[in-house]
């Protein structure tokens, strides 16, 4: 169980009352998840009846755990999904206990009383950041509050830079929640302060500087980034672009920044600003890959960004190119990438060396054998120029690794040099808990820790600095010599380009992992593949062949790619095909691929089973150590129970700091000591400490707000009760004679269940107007008995053309409603207007009763282009009484339902849900499933009369209590008689007769 600390009890203290509601923003990796589930803990009982909103899978899963851990296990916290169903959901609520529930089925059973609001003890919000007047959670506060005013209310959030956007952005958030009281705690608030700094972990700081390679690299990214930014503020001069530069660019949310300024005049500005947004999405990304990926990986991944970027994914030529690709920084990028993997030669690339037979040549592969596998230090192993027979002769492998691959193996060196240290000590230490000698090994991502496993697995421990993963370098440069060959034959091919795998495996599954086995592919392809490969065999038996064919096959682009960057991209991917073509001699390419990393296992001889321990067996904690990728609290109980002393830190993170601070103050007795790893004067850096002065800042502002905030003033609401402004609306002015009288019913819109995804539903509930949510086989919105609503947004409205699903709703609704509506939905903070021609393209071939016409943007292009415009033109055409409205966005939606609904009668649900139910029995069982499913088991009923059956009875026993000649009035004579008869008198009578 986790240790509270005393600022964690203070805010327990605080916030625990079940009387009050509150809202809690406390800094990330201060242990928001510990003080939730001990909160949830103190509530735990069957008299009272605790949800949980808005919380992830994972992180009901961490929280189901950590109950359980604390001791809540019967039944501790239950989920309730998708898959549970209504009834089940009913009796869950009914008998209390802890419970997690998304949003979406939470306001479905509070609209149709599945569940006891009134006795709902209280509610457990998550994320509160998130919570805007759109959200489902603000809907589920409207409703608990109508029904429950003593029930508790609390919401949590560790993202205060998320709480910054609009005016007065906490107090917005706290009116949507209805609550008067937060509590911001900060890592300097004092109390935190006093308990993590009585005792601090034992923290060296390591700068590692970039090597000069991936400082020019470095330097020329932040270069295309500022021209980049620079470009797009000159080419939007109206718009406020202040915070649009370089520091706030290394964070992901910056996309978001830029796109949310943009939005408004989306459809006015240009592809060339639009190809600006996404450009800066690539560099920050080319940022983080330089400090993470290994070299080969990162030019790798650099000449799948230049083939993306010269061709469309049809093969011809790009029109709007990034413009950054055009520097001369972004030819630094690539050169210098390129010299930090290897070096070519001139003049050699149409004249690889002498072909030699790996196959039969055992000596060959006996040399190379002995290269690769001499032990460390000896002559064979780096003093003397032998180079593996793979590597091409105009090749000279540079193979440059990352600084810091070598400083964790001097880091671990060290840890593991204490350990032995301390045990040799180990008698005179009297501590009760001292702690593992696990080393806890943290990076950023799973990726990394791949790389960072695999460099320690193979590291060499006596070779000088810089080569340690010379190994290592050495199988990813021959996965790379694979991958480009294999991209000159897709070329060929007329393929698209595909991307490099992080491992292959032994002879031939490395391509059918990456594109499916040939047991998958059919006779005809591998037919086509079998001649391919007799012809690649008949070329490879002449001698000197492979060169001449890479002559002829080369003199054919040198005319079209000489002179651009990706011409030389495949030169090259094809000077290295032809060396692997020849030297394989009738083998299978990828026998040279991880050969040697492959280890067989005798079955027979009970080597496995002998040596089981070795290969498969634990190890004590002096040998392990552990790599693992930041996550979120679930960190903190993964310290908690491995209780590391050594703690590498190969990345920064603010975050996990915290938790090694909270980890260290819960255990006194134990040293602790933390490596932190940064590269300095880069992008690493700058984004670490910017991080910290952005939450620090974020922080400022909200208890800056909170001093100075009026306190929100809560609306009462009454269930049932209509405010003046609806009892207005529904006064009748058609009554004879000019009279008017109130109408007393409330007004009501029935809504598809599938809608609750949007915002829609809560903005009419906001407005006064009941929801009533059903499954309906036709339209979304019935807001009258004759007017049905099919509401759709941009991206479904271009997704339902396509697929021809519109032309049938809108058939639906034509022949059951007297005015079907098309409502055609905007975003707020977009512009209300259709997409420029560009952005209205489909690159897809056309389904559906809509024939699309072929597009004529480029001769080689055999595309199919959708356009919006013609075809809401033809659907207007094609079905005359169909309206079609333009909402600017969720609220005027809101409102113009409102509009439709003055002076008309509210619909009826029962009536709704039964409209189309014949076309589709599936949806229309919903309201008596298994009388109905009962009904079309028996003999003489079928989905035509089932109905109508049901309309003429109320209960299958009033059927069953009926006389023959009742049931054949009913079901007409011969169906009438063989239902009778079967319930009468049995199957096998009514079958005779």
């Amino acid at each position: 169980m986790s240790t509270l600390l005393p600022f964690h009890k203070a805010i327990l203290e605080r916030i625990h009352d079940p009387s009050t509601s509150d809202l809690l923003v406390l800094a990330r990796g201060l242990g928001l998840r510990r003080i939730i589930g001990t909160l949830m803990k103190i509530y735990d009982s069957p008299q009272s009846l605790v949800l949980l909103v808005n919380a992830t899978q994972e992180e009901e899963s961490e929280i189901g755990e950590e109950l359980g851990i604390m001791g809540c296990r019967k039944p501790g916290l239950r989920v309730v999904g998708y898959e549970t169903g209504s009834k089940d959901r009913q009796e869950l609520y009914k008998k209390g206990g802890l419970i997690s529930v998304t949003s979406r089925i939470l306001v479905v059973d509070m609209l149709q009383g599945d569940i006891p609001t009134h006795l709902i003890t209280g509610i457990l919000v998550m994320h509160s950041e998130r919570v805007t007047p759109l959200v489902l959670e603000a809907f589920i506060v409207r409703l608990y509050r109508e029904k429950n005013k003593s029930g508790f209310l609390k919401a949590f959030t560790d993202q205060p830079e998320h709480i910054t956007s609009g005016l007065s952005p906490l107090k917005n958030i706290m009116k949507e929640l209805q609550l008067r009281k937060v509590h911001i705690y900060p890592r300097f608030q004092e109390d935190i302060k006093k308990s993590l700094e009585r005792r601090r972990a034992d923290v060296v700081e390591l700068s590692q500087a970039l090597t000069e390679p991936m400082q020019e690299i470095h330097h020329a990214i932040i270069q295309c980034m500022s021209s980049t930014l620079s470009e797009l503020k000159r080419s939007n001069t109206t718009l406020d672009l202040d915070d649009f530069n370089v520091d706030n660019a290394y964070f992901r949310s910056f996309d978001l920044v830029v796109r949310r300024q943009l939005d408004p005049v989306w459809h006015k500005v240009g592809p060339k600003t639009k190809q600006l947004v996404n450009d800066l999405g690539t560099l920050r990304r080319l940022l983080y890959y330089l400090l993470t990926y290994d070299p080969l990986q990162f030019h790798a991944y650099l000449e799948t960004l230049i083939a993306s970027n010269s061709t469309t994914a049809s093969g011809g030529v790009k029109q709007h190119q990034s413009p950054w690709l055009l520097t001369d920084a972004a030819n630094i990028i690539f050169q210098v990438a390129k010299r930090r993997c290897y070096i070519m030669t001139s003049g050699s690339k149409l004249h690889p060396p002498p072909v030699i037979d790996l196959a039969d040549d055992e000596d060959v592969w006996a040399a190379l054998d002995d290269v690769e596998n001499a032990p460390t230090g000896t002559s064979k192993g780096r003093e003397t120029d032998a180079r593996p027979p793979w590597i091409p002769g105009y090749m000279e492998p540079v193979l440059e690794e990352l600084p810091k691959w070598n400083l964790l193996a001097e880091v671990l060196q060290e840890a593991e040099e204490e350990i032995i240290r301390q045990e040799s000590m180990k008698k005179s230490i009297t501590a009760v808990n001292t702690g593992t000698n696990t080393v806890l090994v943290m990076a950023s991502s799973t990726r990394t820790c791949s790389v960072l496993a695999e460099f320690l697995s193979s590291m060499d421990h006596d070779a000088p600095r810089g080569s340690k993963g010379r190994r290592m370098m050495l199988r990813k440069l021959r996965l790379y010599l694979w991958w480009k060959s294999k991209l000159a034959e897709r070329k060929q091919d007329g393929k698209s380009h595909f991307a490099l795998p992080d491992v292959v495996g032994r002879a031939g599954d490395g391509f059918d992992k990456l594109y499916g086995s040939g047991d998958n592919i059919s006779e005809a392809l591998k037919k086509k593949d079998r001649e391919k490969a007799e012809r690649a065999a008949s070329r490879r038996r002449v001698r000197g062949g492979a060169p001449a064919a890479a002559t002829a096959r080369e003199g054919k682009q040198k005319a079209e790619d000489r002179e651009s960057v990706m011409g030389e991209i495949q030169q090259e991917a094809q000077s290295f095909a032809d060396f692997w073509e020849s030297h394989s001699q009738g083998t299978s390419d990828m026998s040279l691929i991880l050969e040697d990393d492959l280890t067989l296992l005798d079955f027979e001889s009970g080597a496995l089973e002998n040596e089981f321990d070795t290969h498969y067996g634990l190890l004590v904690p002096e040998q392990t150590v552990l790599i693992r990728a930041y996550s979120d609290d679930t960190d903190d109980r993964m310290l908690a129970e491995i209780q590391p002393k050594f703690i590498v830190m190969f990345e920064p993170n603010m975050e996990f700091i915290r938790r090694i601070e909270v980890y260290k103050s819960a255990h006194p007795g134990l040293a602790v000591r933390v490596y932190h790893m940064v590269y300095g004067n880069s992008c690493e850096e700058h984004k670490y400490l910017a991080g910290i002065r952005k939450e620090k800042e974020s922080f400022e502002r909200l208890i800056k707000e909170r001093g100075t905030m009026l306190l929100p003033l809560l609306e009462e609401r009454r269930e049932g009760a209509a405010s003046s402004d609806a009892i207005i609306k529904t006064i009748s002015t058609r009554i004879a004679g000019g009279r008017r009288e109130i109408n007393s019913q409330l007004s009501q819109v029935i809504v598809d269940m599938r809608e609750f995804r949007s915002t829609i539903p809560s903005l009419l509930h906001a407005s006064n107007i009941l929801v009533i949510p059903a499954t309906l086989t036709v339209g979304d919105y019935i807001i009258t008995p004759e007017i049905c609503v099919e509401r759709k947004s941009l991206s479904d409205l271009r997704s339902s053309f396509n697929s021809g699903r519109l032309y049938t709703q809108c058939e639906l609704m034509s022949v059951h409603y007297k005015t079907p509506v098309l409502l055609i939905e905007f975003e707020e903070d977009k512009a209300f207007t259709l997409d420029v021609v560009s952005d209205l393209t489909s690159y897809a071939k056309p389904i559906g009763k809509y024939p699309a016409k072929k597009k004529q943007c480029a001769p080689n292009d055999q595309d199919y282009t959708v356009m919006l415009q013609p075809k809401i033109a033809l659907l207007v055409l094609s079905f005359p009484r169909v309206r079609i409205i333009w909402s600017s966005s969720p609220y005027a939606t809101a409102e113009i339902f409102k509009d439709l609904k003055l002076n008309n009668p509210e619909p009826d649900p029962a009536k709704a849900i039964a409209i189309g139910a014949d076309d589709d029995p599936e949806v229309g069982a919903g309201v008596n499933a298994a009388a109905e499913e009962l009904l079309r088991c028996l003999p003489g009923i079928s989905a035509k009369n089932v109905k109508h059956v049901m309309s003429r009875i109320n209960t299958v026993r009033e059927l069953c209590e009926m006389d023959i000649f009742q049931v054949q009035e009913l079901l007409g004579m011969e169906p009438g008689r063989l239902c009778w008869e079967f319930m009468h008198r049995g199957e096998e009578r009514a079958t005779k007769r």
